[in-house]
């Protein structure tokens, strides 16, 4: 894998063939950037272009620069050269095969050998509320397992430097975690979202409006302890979604801690 400390993406054209507000922006080494915008507005075209490494050669014309300069056709053609791992909303599994057998695969083609199997299953377990087993069949994984044994096996694992996340907050795990486990990892993430808990706890914020980039906004200290705030309550619902699964009722104790989050929150 070729050391990859910035990605470019020069603007091209919005739907109506008009030039983009933004005709340059790099994301450097370990930054998370959000990709915001209505539904249609060309957030998956975006990273479709970082995806293909696209060369004007896209309906966006947008051009891709890694470390400044143009990647080679073996770059964006050579899949043992890929260089960036996906995420996208859709994401199962069609092997037959047990999780364990998966990643121990997977990190022979890596040529990972060292790679402790069990650290990468109990990273994917923080993740989830649904434990994952070494010996569970990959078919058999929830939505949330699937994405959260991905995001471990992508932390650890793969060497793709560059990491495209399609609305991780429809998984079902653990998001801010995730986010936080891949940017530590050195590798430049970038995340389409609609949740204001993600959305407002990346670095950047790219604004998408008719299939172009039309903003750039770098999070405040505000924005930060807004999200910070919402990041708590959230944490809050999804213990309550976990008590509903397993056939719990929902006490006192629960609604005021809930409470309690809401109104830390109107202090902030």
């Amino acid at each position: 894998m070729s050391l990859i400390q910035e990605l470019t993406i020069i603007g091209g054209v919005d739907k109506d063939l008009v030039p983009e507000k933004i005709r340059e922006f790099t994301i450097k080494q370990g930054e998370v950037v959000g990709i915001v915008g209505p539904t249609g507005s060309g957030k998956s075209q975006l990273i479709s272009d970082i995806e293909q490494s696209a060369q004007s050669d896209s309906c966006s014309q947008r051009t891709i620069l890694i470390n400044g300069v143009r990647p080679d056709y073996e770059f964006r053609t050579n899949p043992r050269k890929k260089n960036v791992a996906q995420l996208s909303q859709n994401m199962s599994f069609l092997a037959d095969m047990r999780v364990c057998d998966f990643l121990l695969l997977h990190s022979k083609c890596r040529n990972k050998n060292h790679v402790n199997i069990d650290e990468v299953i109990a990273l994917a377990n923080q993740l989830t509320g649904e434990p994952i087993k070494p010996c569970d069949n990959l078919t058999t994984l929830s939505g949330g397992q699937t994405r959260s044994l991905m995001v471990a096996d992508v932390a650890i694992i793969s060497e793709s430097p560059i990491v495209l996340i399609d609305e991780i907050e429809n998984a079902g795990i653990k998001k801010n975690e995730a986010l936080e486990l891949l940017s530590g990892q050195g590798k430049i993430v970038l995340v389409i979202t609609h949740d204001p808990v993600l959305a407002l706890s990346t670095q950047k914020r790219i604004v998408l409006r008719n299939g172009g980039m039309e903003q750039i906004i770098e999070s405040s200290y505000i924005e930060f302890l807004v999200s910070k705030q919402l990041n708590h309550i959230d944490q809050e619902i999804l213990k309550l979604r976990e008590r509903v699964r397993t056939g719990e009722i929902i006490d006192n104790v629960a609604l005021n801690n809930l409470k309690n989050e809401f109104n830390k929150a109107e202090v902030v």
